[in-house]
């Protein structure tokens, strides 16, 4: 049994198991967006608040090397935040440049 709000075991091995060529365009969409709510579930689920089995079906979902949705959106966050910055301190140069 998965953990509450997470896709269920059995949905994930069925959608893996059954060919595309056999699925519609409305089961393939359910797929995508029911399966990156579930890593997004994931990722911000601590682990110590999982399951034994629920820590397991992670584990064998997620690609070595994949960046979690958590950890792009910190990396995007950071990226965001250092460019206020330089942009900031921009403005403040300029700004004390032409008070010269």
């Amino acid at each position: 049994m998965s953990d509450l709000g997470r896709k269920d075991f059995g949905d994930k091995a069925e959608e893996k198991l059954t060919p595309d060529s056999q699925k519609s365009l409305l089961d393939k969409t359910k797929e995508g967006l029911t399966g990156a709510g579930d890593k997004v579930a994931g990722s911000v689920q601590p682990s110590d608040e999982k399951s034994v089995t629920q820590k397991l079906s992670d584990s064998t979902s997620t690609k070595p090397g994949e960046e979690s949705y958590l950890d792009t959106a910190k990396k995007t966050l950071g990226e965001a935040v250092e460019y206020v910055e330089k942009t900031a301190e921009d403005v403040y140069n300029k700004v004390v440049e032409s008070t010269k």
